[in-house]
């Protein structure tokens, strides 16, 4: 058993699928991807529910980033899915698909949100 990722034009996922393997030929079908994104009228790609944040939990290779979920993002250029930018100033880690503030979260326990105008941590 496989998984899809349906997005819609802008590549965000609004769907994921449990479908056919890869491998599987049915009535000469041979690309699922192609297959579910003509019957659904979306874009399609398959998605591995073992990939998460750039890492295979079963120590495999790490396949699109990450396992899709509705509202994430499909990155053409990564080959991944990831979560959506939070603020324009933040960086992509590539390989683990998260966003990071240019400056870290200072290291206490206090409830301190991002201010992307002043780019800057503030309680």
């Amino acid at each position: 058993m496989a998984h899809y990722a349906l997005m819609n034009q802008n590549n965000v996922v609004l769907q994921v699928i449990t479908g056919r393997n890869e491998d599987e030929v049915v009535d000469g079908i041979t690309d699922w991807e192609a297959h579910y994104a003509e019957v659904t009228g979306l874009k399609c790609k398959r998605t591995s529910y073992n990939t998460n944040s750039g890492r295979h939990a079963l120590g495999g290779t790490p396949y699109r980033i990450t396992f899709a979920a509705i509202g994430l993002v499909y990155d053409e250029n990564l080959d991944g899915f990831i979560h959506q930018q939070p603020f324009p100033s933040w960086i992509l880690d590539t390989t683990t698909g998260s966003w990071s503030a240019p400056t870290p979260s200072p290291d206490n326990d206090l409830p301190y949100t991002w201010n992307e105008k002043n780019l800057s941590w503030e309680l």
